[in-house]
């Protein structure tokens, strides 16, 4: 596989990543605090940041880095969020 190749499914698979887990979150089918929504937000915005970093979008990394960090931050306080809930 050559680098280019991989540049592009990097790009094909964040846009699977990112509309698959809008359309699961908007028809129901997952929840916004579920660990599958972010982590698939995770992906598929890193890899946007890969795929437009070879290509020099910067504002598209600079969003997709400002969407992961929320995805992750969410990710984190959602974990914490249901021990607390556990240890109640």
């Amino acid at each position: 596989m050559t680098l280019k190749t991989f540049i592009d499914l990097c790009g094909w698979m964040a846009v699977l990543l990112i509309l698959g887990s809008y359309g699961l979150l908007s028809f129901g089918k997952i929840s916004g605090r579920s660990q599958i929504y972010q982590w698939m937000n995770i992906l598929g915005a890193l890899g946007f940041v890969i795929n437009c970093s070879w290509k020099g979008a910067w504002p598209s990394v600079a969003l997709n880095m400002a969407w992961m960090a929320i995805a992750v931050y969410a990710l984190r306080r959602n974990s914490r969020l249901k021990a607390g809930q556990r240890a109640a």
